[in-house]
């Protein structure tokens, strides 16, 4: 009997815990539409980046260096070297593109994923299930990829790039916008875009609905907790560092794609993906894969946790 009543409890744990995961992202409610998310995923985009943007120089230099003739030993030597060498400003060398892009870019995030959302929600429950989760995160990672990530990402890695080499053809982000547009194109902003792709729709494909499920067991299905910024945040981090193992291959040969020397060195995605492979071994693909864990989780931590702060704060003047 102690057995039968202990097996009832743990059955309805588990469907109370899987009915809460039904109901999407803790804080996305049918509401969250139109300009409000618009205006909540840009600022906390460009809240969490410049938090975290030295993280993501770190990274993706460690990205773009050679695995056979590295410049840098790790995280903390590339960090130090880079500030005797350009003071602790050149950690944000770049950083205006991203900080504005990374508003742009949960912009996109959010928009389009309260919005899948809302369309994919169950007419009669108002749930949604877990699968569709995954898809609404896909489309979300693909829109963000396609409108904001890919050409504020070329940037960040052109400008960092060319510090890190020294060849001066920049004097910062918006000099470089305007160079790039002028020599090689709209599609110059644009290189990488697939990998990018990829990775970005990864990303939140994973992401989203790993932070439900993630969420609902560190509250323990508690609707209470929706809107604490802590518990959203907790779980937005582990979301992040999980999404990495899955995205750092792309993320590495996205990195190539867009550094300075890319159109001398690669024919196109495939060619760069063997090329590493061939010349550096599959290590390459994980190269600065512990900085980009420690800027994903912390970013997406962030994130998660700042977007129902924010949403609480717009709600009381919109």
């Amino acid at each position: 009997l102690k057995f039968q009543q202990q097996a009832h409890e743990r059955l309805v744990l588990t469907f109370g815990l899987q009915d809460c995961a039904l109901k999407a992202m803790a804080f996305v409610t049918k509401q969250d539409t139109g300009a409000k998310t618009v205006i909540k995923g840009f600022l906390t985009g460009g809240t969490q980046a410049a938090l975290t943007y030295p993280t993501e120089y770190v990274k993706t230099q460690l990205q773009l260096q050679s695995k056979a003739n590295p410049e840098y030993k790790g995280i903390m030597d590339c960090a130090s070297k880079t500030i005797q060498q350009h003071g602790i400003k050149g950690l944000y060398r770049g950083a205006g593109v991203r900080i504005v892009g990374a508003g742009f870019q949960q912009m996109f995030r959010w928009g389009a994923y309260t919005n899948l959302v809302n369309f994919a929600r169950d007419e009669k429950t108002g749930k949604l299930a877990p699968s569709m989760n995954v898809l609404c995160g896909l489309g979300a990672g693909i829109c963000e990829a396609v409108c904001a990530v890919t050409p504020v990402e070329t940037v960040k890695t052109r400008v960092t790039d060319d510090q890190r080499r020294g060849t001066g053809n920049y004097k910062g982000s918006a000099d470089a916008i305007v160079k790039i547009l002028k020599n090689e194109g709209p599609m110059g902003l644009y290189r990488g875009a697939f990998p990018t792709i990829l990775k970005q729709g990864t990303n939140q494909a994973v992401r989203m609905p790993l932070q439900v499920q993630i969420f609902t067991m560190i509250s323990m299905g508690d609707d209470t907790k929706k809107q604490n910024p802590f518990y959203n945040g907790a779980a937005g981090f582990l979301a992040g560092c999980g999404s990495v193992f899955l995205t750092q291959p792309q993320d590495c040969v996205k990195s190539r794609m867009q550094g300075e020397a890319a159109k001398e060195l690669y024919k196109g995605t495939v060619d760069c993906a063997k090329q590493m492979m061939k010349n550096e071994g599959p290590a390459s693909f994980f190269a600065g894969a512990i900085p980009r864990m420690v800027q994903v989780g912390l970013t997406s931590g962030i994130s998660f946790a700042l977007f129902p702060v924010i949403s609480q704060l717009l709600n009381t003047v919109m």
